[in-house]
């Protein structure tokens, strides 16, 4: 489905542990309408909810939202080290194109829209 870069994982176990998560905690991703280019990446540390799909790698747990599951299939999520913009990325097969800050993007495929998640409101693009 997904796959996360070492830098990803990485980070993600530092994050997990800066935050104090459970042991079931992980990085929540998801997709919404939203952003300059009519979907943006909301991502939360989280535990699992009903319907996620779970990725497991080398000890990082993400968690797909299940309405975002299309958009992301194929992703890859790393972690950027960059002096003004470090943070998660996702690269994303599925979309068209992206705005110049990378969280917002417009899919491939016509028709797909996810339904709106309050878990993960609050993410915002550029």
């Amino acid at each position: 489905m997904i796959t996360l870069t070492e830098s990803a994982v990485q980070e993600l176990k530092v994050l997990l542990e800066k935050k104090g998560a459970s042991g079931k905690s992980g990085l929540r991703l998801g997709v919404e309408r939203g952003g300059c280019a009519g979907f943006q990446y909301a991502m939360q540390v989280s535990e699992k909810t009903e319907g996620d799909e779970v990725i497991e790698q080398d000890g990082a747990r993400v968690f797909l939202a299940a309405d975002s599951l299309e958009h992301l299939r194929g992703a890859q999520i790393d972690y950027s080290h960059d002096l003004t913009n470090s943070g998660f990325k996702v690269v994303n097969p599925n979309a068209a194109r992206s705005c110049g800050c990378g969280t917002s993007f417009q899919t491939k495929k016509e028709g797909l829209e996810p339904s709106h998640d309050p878990a993960l409101d609050g993410t915002n693009c550029c």
